[in-house]
């Protein structure tokens, strides 16, 4: 890998992070803000899904305004809006302006993925395709494994207002950063010229491309469809242990604030490597085979089915075991979000719709994960048991690989999209690249 994709890559894992950073201080937070707000197992749930509610809403307008204005832009403002309403959370009285400074945190953080996944198609090699996005997507594991732990200490030490101020100044550092160094292949000047070359040629189709194709017409396809069903029944379960985990430690295995957030950070650190390799992995099965292909659904469902590990949470009573399930779980689900986002771009010939087909899975990921939180808190209320809500996760994730297997084997091209044709006169004069080789043919 070339020095000037590795600045990309740190943006996009460090982007990615402080996301997560700021929605797990909520978590780790949750017992002192319930004892201050007086709130009840099932306000909390709704708290924590608050977020998801505008990000909901948001995250496809946001991928078309990708689409529209590009990366640097797009990226920027949304990290500019979720730091700010960060900061609100801090200032909140009660219930409602919490609940309040959350929405708006969700329609900021709703550009994260369609704005990371256009990066990618911008930037990276599709032979680097997966590696590229479980990097980026494992910026969702480390976040909640360096926040859990600061934010653990921050909390315990200046309260829980604090760990919300720190986490909103981080995000705008990095915002600095980010307009200060970003730009696109063709303009960076912190590239070489034949790596530009490499990222140009090999990237596939014509990644500047305006010629998308209506919403409406890639809903028509299958293939869509079924990696909205495996992104929702994996993301159900990324959100029962971002909002829950903590608190299940500290209920059902009687930790302190403190040595929950650090308990908590053990299977987000441990995630972030292994999907990392996946990522590497799923680039290294398909080398001799055109990304196109689709074949990366069966890393997929393999990764869902591993995941699906925590059905047998309810039976496993030492608590260094219970980590150790967790951790491979999150390290399956990281990896199959990642890929599944991988395996789109490798189904989607026209580079122009990524913005908005990103934006759609995404939608499917969190109308699953919006419920993850709200039906745990009813579980929890009810059963007096965190039992039933990993069982109900497990299934799901069952479900996914079933969807990934039967539902993603045809290319996400709807009739009279012109991508391929004009990608085609953009492109005339350059030697056509085997994505996963690199050779020219």
């Amino acid at each position: 890998m070339k020095a000037g994709r590795s600045i990309i890559y740190l943006l996009l894992f460090t982007g990615c992070s402080i996301n997560y950073v700021d929605r797990v201080v909520l978590s780790v937070a949750a017992g002192p803000i319930a004892r201050e707000f007086n709130l009840s197992t099932i306000q909390l749930g709704y708290l924590f899904s608050a977020f998801l509610w505008t990000y909901l809403v948001f995250v496809l307008p946001w991928g078309m305004f990708v689409d529209r204005v590009g990366t640097r832009r797009a990226t920027a403002a949304g990290m500019s809006i979720w730091s700010v309403a960060t900061v609100l959370t801090a200032l909140s009285g009660g219930f409602g302006s919490a609940v309040l400074s959350r929405l708006l945190m969700g329609f900021g953080e709703a550009s994260t993925y369609p704005a990371g996944a256009r990066t990618i198609r911008e930037w990276m090699p599709a032979r680097e395709r997966g590696f590229a996005t479980t990097v980026f997507n494992c910026g969702g594991y480390a976040g909640p494994a360096v926040g859990s732990m600061l934010m653990g200490y921050l909390v315990a030490k200046m309260g829980w207002r604090g760990g919300f101020y720190v986490s909103a100044a981080i995000g705008l550092v990095w915002i600095v950063v980010w307009l200060l160094v970003y730009r696109r292949p063709e303009d960076a000047t912190f590239i070489g010229e034949s790596e530009r070359q490499l990222i140009l040629t090999e990237r596939g189709g014509n990644a500047l491309a305006s010629n998308s194709a209506p919403l409406a017409a890639l809903m028509r396809c299958t293939s869509l469809w079924g990696l909205f069903i495996v992104q929702g029944c994996a993301v159900y379960t990324v959100y029962l242990f971002l909002s829950w985990l903590p608190s299940y430690l500290q209920a059902a295995r009687g930790l302190t604030v403190l040595r929950s957030g650090l308990y908590t950070a053990v299977p987000y650190a441990v995630a972030v490597p292994g999907t990392i390799f996946m990522g590497w992995l799923s680039d290294r099965l398909l080398r001799n085979s055109p990304v196109e292909s689709g074949r990366r659904r069966y890393l997929v469902a393999t990764m869902l089915l591993c995941s699906s590990c925590i059905l047998i949470t309810p039976w496993v009573k030492s608590t260094g075991l219970i980590l150790a399930l967790f951790s491979f779980s999150l390290t399956s689900i990281g990896s199959t979000v990642g890929l599944n986002i991988a395996l789109l771009s490798d189904l989607l010939p026209n580079p122009a719709n990524t913005g908005r087909a990103n934006g759609f899975l995404v939608t499917g990921g969190n109308l699953f994960g919006v419920l993850a939180p709200i039906a745990t808190g009813y579980v929890v209320s009810t059963t007096g048991s965190y039992d039933t809500a990993f069982l109900i996760a497990g299934v799901l994730l069952v479900i996914g690989a079933t969807a990934c297997l039967t539902m993603t084997r045809q290319p996400i091209s709807p009739p009279g999209d012109t991508g391929d044709a004009k990608d085609a006169e953009d492109t005339e004069d350059t030697p056509t690249v085997d994505s996963t080789s690199g050779a020219a043919l």
